[in-house]
């Protein structure tokens, strides 16, 4: 159910800080055994989750294997995925795709038209019968998906099963600021107790004490000038880790989606790699195809190489953008798999049933994150990070199509599992000290802050972009550094407001970026770098801890 802030106790056993897949997954396997908070600082669906087009890899098909989608994976990754946490998120796709179906899910099954994938399906409904397409780096047809809007159909059911569950309360405009974390008498870890939130409506912060606290908040590619992602995607979860003392690994690794529609009016608007997996060809200006100079898998390679072959043809050409062609597919085709998307390319005048396709790369995907394991477990003692928050080892150097939210339902299901084993024992602490505003004032400067925010997504653009070298990295890192000095006086000095808290967390997380940059010596997957074009013959994640961080 919705509520507000004000009339939360101030207290809940389980608190989830992010709305989308992720978060409503962990928290609608644990509300049968839990009561259990979910934070969102905007609109319950202003979440990664609602815009994403593509689907949810998994193996159902008898061409098909476990083995296959490991070795794809394994591929995608260039050496740096873990390969027992690869095999523990595979072979749990088919339990994860089998209760979003029992939840409702209209997954677009083999006889679908576009009018019957828009409800729902019964829970009898036999995985078989679900449509697979297929996206980039797969070797086979295995992403279950809801025409071209996968993501709004899997969160809107799940959001609708939370709603009515009598033990999930769902907050919106609640921005978390920080984790709040003490120190057990005898214990060398500390335990995560509570969260300090910012209601946006009164412009309070509340302290808010629970037994667990999960970090669902998605990932950082707001830290760029161009994304696909919804503005919330500011890194929160992961700042607010490192502040509390967990590990952060692999943040160099930032996977630019090849095809964002270009057009000046179409704000991070995603055209699906499902297109490219149903036959659509990137061509330049001119009409020539190029990805076949590129790789011989040509549109069907991994992302990152097909986001640097269309940045190296853009530079090479001086073109604003390339174009995704679909025209040769008939209509009824492609206006049934792909209703979104023809519908809002028609509100800018584009017929993708006649016309090209005006596409860029966008950031897209953050593939570091909080250091975890298998269960969502972080450094911290009962606090979990979940999703594109995260770092499992699933991803390594590059994300492979439509293995985000499988990572999402898996992990949530184990964090559920290991907060269960742990609920009996575990209560609230006493209290939580009050946030104290004693010394700070109203701003009276909010220019600052969007000057900083424009400036550090500007340069994180063009020093630690597809393409980077050692002086476009280190000028970044001089100017990071400045910036969160006067980030950290501006909020040391005023009131909390959610564009100061997002910002904060930017600049940190964007430091994070830069310093994992620096420290990759070589070229593997998303980060690929000029003074370091090899790849290196063994794979190492890198690794920040906050005590030895600059």
């Amino acid at each position: 159910m919705k509520q507000s802030l004000e009339a939360l106790e101030n207290k809940t056993d389980i608190l989830i800080i992010g709305s989308g897949a992720a978060g409503l997954t962990l928290a609608l396997r644990s509300a049968d055994f839990a009561r259990v908070t979910v934070l969102s600082k905007g609109n319950l669906r202003e979440g990664a989750t609602y815009y994403a087009q593509g689907g949810i890899a998994a193996v159902l098909d008898e061409a098909d294997s476990t083995e296959s989608h490991v070795e794809d994976t394994l591929t995608a990754g260039v050496g740096l995925c873990h390969k027992d946490i690869v095999e523990y998120m595979v072979t749990r796709s088919a339990e994860a795709v089998s209760w979003l179906v029992d939840q409702g899910v209209p997954f677009t099954t083999k006889t679908a038209t576009a009018q019957d994938a828009s409800t729902e399906i019964a829970p009898e409904t036999e995985l078989s019968s679900l449509h697979l397409t297929q996206e980039g780096g797969h070797s086979h047809r295995r992403i279950i998906h809801a025409t071209d809007a996968t993501g709004k159909a899997v969160f809107e059911t799940l959001q609708k099963r939370a709603e009515e569950h009598p033990n999930i309360t769902l907050l919106e405009s609640c921005t978390a600021v920080d984790l709040v974390t003490q120190m057990p008498e005898n214990g060398s870890q500390p335990v995560c107790v509570g969260v300090y939130v910012l209601n946006q409506q009164s412009g309070r912060v509340e302290a808010i004490r629970a037994k667990f606290v999960a970090l669902a908040t998605g990932g950082a590619s707001k830290a760029y000038l161009y994304t696909t992602n919804p503005d919330g995607a500011s890194g929160d979860g992961i700042a607010m880790a490192w502040r509390a003392g967990c590990r952060v690994a692999n943040m160099e690794f930032n996977q630019f989606h090849p095809t964002c529609l270009y057009h000046p009016h179409a704000k991070s608007f995603l055209i699906t790699e499902a297109l490219r997996g149903e036959g659509a060809k990137l061509e330049l200006p001119d009409g020539s195809p190029f990805m076949a100079n590129f790789d011989a898998r040509e549109e069907l390679a991994p992302r990152d190489i097909v986001a640097r072959a269309i940045d190296y043809e853009m530079k090479r050409l001086g073109c604003d953008c390339v174009y995704l062609n679909i025209t040769h597919q008939p209509a009824e085709f492609v206006k049934e798999h792909f209703p979104t998307i023809y519908k809002r390319c028609l509100e800018y005048g584009i017929d993708i049933t006649r016309d090209r396709i005006p596409v860029v790369p966008a950031a897209h995907y953050t593939c570091g994150g909080v250091v975890i394991n298998a269960q969502g477990e972080t450094d911290i003692t009962n606090l979990y990070a979940i999703g594109e928050t995260s770092f499992s080892g699933l991803h390594g150097a590059n994300r492979m199509a439509s293995n985000s939210l499988l990572e999402c339902f898996v992990v949530a299901f184990g964090a559920a599992r290991s907060i269960f084993k742990k609920s009996s024992s575990t209560d609230f602490v006493d209290s939580i000290a009050d946030w104290d505003e004693s010394r700070v004032t109203d701003s009276d400067d909010e220019v600052l802050v969007s000057h900083n925010w424009d400036e550090i997504r500007r340069f994180m653009w063009d020093f630690v972009g597809i393409v980077r070298n050692s002086k476009r990295l280190n000028r970044a890192d001089r100017r990071i550094k400045l910036l969160r000095e006067e980030v950290r006086d501006y909020y040391i000095k005023h009131k909390v407001t959610n564009d100061n808290l997002e910002l904060r967390n930017l600049a940190l997380v964007s430091e994070l970026i830069i310093n994992c940059a620096l420290q990759r010596k070589e070229s593997r997957g998303l980060h690929f770098t000029l003074d370091y074009p090899d790849t290196l013959p063994i794979a190492e994640d890198t690794i920040l801890s906050p005590v030895k961080a600059p």
